[in-house]
């Protein structure tokens, strides 16, 4: 069990971490091109990177949780796989047309000024134009790792990564694209990643069957209830950051934001590891949840527990331990300014994934073993519900030094809650 566990953890983080990277090539490059203004529109637009992963997420890895319960019970599953690729691809509409027409009011919305409105402009409509493939992307992935191909996910996930900083570099410099090449670069990436995927799809060893079939909003209901936590967790950094923007704009203007969006690339990749150690734990959950054998659901829970934990140690030192060396690899500029907000911005943020580590693996696993409950009020309070209070209070209370300690405040509030829902209702 435990080569097992390990297999699937390592290879999950590997591919979420792929994932991260990209973000962060995009922002080291964007900071060498454009500079402050660069980081200021890149952390504007990462709300809408939160929703298209939000909306991804909840259809793809709930299809695929569902899935797994339902394969391992031995029931009819040849549908699944079709619906969560077609609605994934019903849902990203709306975001192209909003590519197509009107890139500058979404930006505006956002709270981009003329200048960082018209910087950000092309490099939003690329994004937009391209959700489709970043919203059925989370389909592939997941529903590979729960036809126990974890290993081709993990090497999807890298092969789209590294396209998206190789093709960073050559679209916005030996082919002088600028801030576009660098949208075009991540457009393209989970292109590459859904065609890797599909080489199991097409492979002998694949259990996942293909049935057109009439689109089913029941069907949809029924597996985004268990998706819903991972919708809620990629939306809470959407609402987080658009939260924080508004605050940190009130008080230190642009450079403020640009300080965040610093902090916010480096939270993505402390984020990616812990939804890869949950992803990589719920295949393994759902499959022993479906079988009846509570026993291991309980050792797995256990140890992914204690991985988590010495995970949320190495980051905090990590963090602490190299603040402006982790800063200084994005301000090109050397904007004294931004280090001295990022600086202190940075430690005291990163104190929230003491408890946001465990939060995000126990709404996974709950998920894994259907247990709404405490799965919803967990992603319900991590995405807006304490968050948002504890932000608007604290900064009121103590300036930006609050805003960045309100994410250790709602993800306290965040762990008391699911502990408490958990206790009420034991896995027997």
């Amino acid at each position: 069990m435990y080569k097992t566990f390990f297999k699937y953890v390592l290879q999950s983080i590997a591919g979420m971490l792929g994932l991260s990277v990209y973000i962060l090539a995009d922002t080291f490059f964007i900071s060498v091109c454009s500079g402050s203004d660069g980081l200021a529109v890149l952390n504007l637009m990462l709300p809408v990177y939160g929703v298209l992963f939000a909306i991804g997420s909840m259809v793809g890895i709930g299809s695929a949780t569902r899935y797994g319960i339902s394969h391992a019970k031995e029931e009819k599953t040849d549908h699944y796989f079709f619906q969560s690729v077609a609605w994934s691809v019903l849902f990203s509409l709306p975001f192209v047309l909003g590519g197509l027409f009107c890139p500058e009011a979404i930006l505006r919305l956002l709270g981009a000024d003329a200048g960082l409105t018209e910087l950000g402009r092309p490099y939003l409509r690329i994004i937009l134009i391209a959700a489709p493939f970043f919203m059925s992307n989370y389909s592939f992935t997941a529903f590979a790792r729960n036809d126990n191909a974890p290993s081709i996910a993990m090497i999807a996930s890298l092969a789209g990564s590294s396209f998206n900083i190789l093709f960073d570099y050559i679209f916005m410099f030996p082919l002088k694209m600028g801030f576009p090449g660098a949208a075009l670069a991540t457009a393209l990436s989970p292109v590459v990643t859904i065609c890797v995927c599909s080489t199991h799809y097409f492979g002998k060893n694949c259990q996942v069957r293909f049935r057109s079939c009439r689109l089913s909003f029941r069907h949809l209901l029924s597996c985004c209830s268990l998706g819903f936590s991972a919708f809620v967790g990629e939306m809470s950094s959407a609402v987080i950051t658009v939260v924080f923007n508004t605050l940190i704009l009130g008080i230190t203007g642009n450079i403020g934001v640009a300080a965040y969006g610093v902090i916010a690339n480096l939270s993505a990749v402390a984020m990616a590891i812990f939804n890869g150690l949950a992803q990589g734990t719920q295949p393994l959950i759902s499959e022993n949840y479906g079988r009846g054998n509570t026993a291991q659901v309980k050792q797995l829970l256990r140890l992914a527990v204690i991985v988590c934990l010495g995970i949320e140690a190495l980051l905090l030192a990590g963090s602490w331990g190299m603040t402006d060396s982790l800063i200084a690899i994005f301000n090109s500029e050397q904007n004294a300014s931004l280090l001295a907000y990022a600086h202190t911005g940075l430690r005291l943020y990163f104190l929230g994934f003491l408890f946001a580590g465990l939060n995000i693996l126990l709404i996974a696993c709950f998920s894994a073993m259907d247990r709404a409950r405490p799965a919803i009020a967990g992603s319900l309070l991590r995405g807006a519900a304490a968050i948002v209070p504890a932000s608007i209070v604290l900064t009121h209370l103590f300036g930006i030094n609050g805003t960045w300690l309100s994410f250790l405040a709602s993800e306290v509030i965040t762990f008391a809650v699911i502990l408490i829902l958990s206790l009420k209702t034991p896995l027997r």
